[in-house]
């Protein structure tokens, strides 16, 4: 009998083990490809499913990101003059510390950005956020204390920032694209210091790295506002280009397990990318470039099986391809329009549009809705965050507040 419960009792434990929920440490997600596992994320909703609601402090727009217990989350205060990172408790919405990183006259910034775009990162240890002319800091994620900070220049143009950091292989990656001087930093995740500084075309930028692994090497591959480039983790060293659309390379690349997909930001073309190459491999290692036409791509495409979901701000628009091909498979039109990127949940694609409402439905050869939904969010609030989920749960950031939804 002892013998048995104890196999009960180890086999019990061992099932918690393998189907608790990963952590959402970055931008698009653990793997930089928005893609969750989270179980029983309720696929309809309304305000009735919202178990907490929670103001943050100032104004941002930047997604949430947890580990553990602990969302993270940054924002601008004081009219963008104060910058501060927010730890929220994850099962009820009480805010855990804020941290004010960063105090000086505020930078311009676009009206549909702000001071507080970029979304953090962690490693479970420490947080790490990025303000552009407010600077890079790494917290640590139980206290708030600040362990470094790095002022890394004035990234000088009217638009402000947006590019997220990426931790990977003890560093801190960082795109710091601007108008007055555009390049790719790494600095050491512990202490700070810079590891490997590359220059990079100078323009502004607002997409964020992305690691993708092949059986060979692995490369930090980022796009760009002509042109998609790879480079060596280790020492920033570039690997290969290709020539894309010109469009300002907002959306963070998307990838399968073959390729990389770029979207360029403005009207022009998508390209596949089978990386792996050396030096200019533009029409060499494309596994396909279709023409994107007709608005202004803000949110970044998303791969999820053999589908390529690739949403729009204006007009609202929903489109679907064949990750294999490039060949589009369909298109909704949809009230309002997305500045934030979508996410799937095992499968299932979840895309907010700015006044908060979440579409949900099955990628497929034809649109397959599930659900529209809406959290009665206030006309003053403005969603351009991402979405994230754990267990049971929805995270939904406004520019104000930050919404759990779940099953009560």
């Amino acid at each position: 009998m002892k013998l048995l419960t104890f196999f009960t009792l180890s086999l019990t434990l061992l099932t918690l083990s393998v189907s608790a929920e990963s952590n959402w440490t970055q931008w698009r997600g653990t793997h930089g490809n928005g893609l969750s596992t989270a179980s029983h994320v309720p696929e309809s909703f309304s305000s009735d499913n919202v178990v907490w609601k929670t103001e943050v402090p100032g104004v941002g727009q930047s997604s949430p990101i947890f580990w553990e217990d602990s969302i993270f989350l940054s924002s601008a205060t004081d009219r963008g003059n104060k910058r501060v990172v927010v730890a929220i408790d994850r099962k009820t919405g009480e805010i855990q510390w804020q941290t004010v990183v960063w105090e000086g006259e505020a930078e311009d910034t676009h009206s549909m950005n702000n001071r507080a775009s970029s979304t953090c990162a962690t490693d479970g240890k420490r947080v790490v956020a990025f303000f552009g002319k407010g600077g890079l800091h790494s917290l640590d994620t139980k206290t708030g204390k600040v362990l470094w900070s790095r002022d890394l220049g004035k990234f000088e143009g009217p638009w402000g920032t947006g590019a997220s950091p990426v931790i990977v292989d003890g560093l801190v990656v960082q795109n710091c694209d601007a108008d007055n001087e555009s390049s790719l930093m790494a600095f050491n995740l512990e202490t700070g210091k810079t590891v490997w500084k590359t220059s990079r075309e100078t323009i502004r930028g607002w997409s964020t790295p992305v690691v993708f692994q092949s059986t060979d090497r692995k490369e930090l591959i980022l796009n760009g506002h002509s042109k998609v480039v790879s480079y060596n983790i280790a020492n920033g060293d570039v690997y290969w280009e290709c020539i894309a659309s010109v469009g300002r390379g907002t959306p963070t690349l998307a990838f399968s397990k073959d390729a990389v997909i770029s979207v360029p930001g403005r009207s022009g073309t998508m390209v596949a990318i089978r990386p792996g190459g050396s030096g200019d491999v533009s029409g060499k290692q494309e596994a396909w470039r279709v023409p994107r036409t007709g608005g202004r791509d803000l949110p970044s495409p998303l791969v999820v099986g053999n589908y390529l979901i690739v949403t729009r701000l204006r007009p609202g628009i929903i489109s679907c391809y064949d990750n294999r091909n490039g060949e589009q498979l369909w298109q909704q039109r949809v009230e309002g329009g997305f500045s934030s990127s979508p996410i799937a949940i095992n499968g299932t694609v979840y895309t907010v549009t700015e006044s908060g409402i979440t579409h949900v439905f099955k990628p497929g050869a034809s649109f397959e809705a599930i659900s529209k939904n809406s959290i009665e969010a206030t006309l003053e609030e403005t969603f351009r965050a991402s979405p994230a989920a754990f267990d049971g749960h929805l995270l939904l950031r406004s520019d104000k507040y930050l919404y759990c939804i779940g099953q009560k």
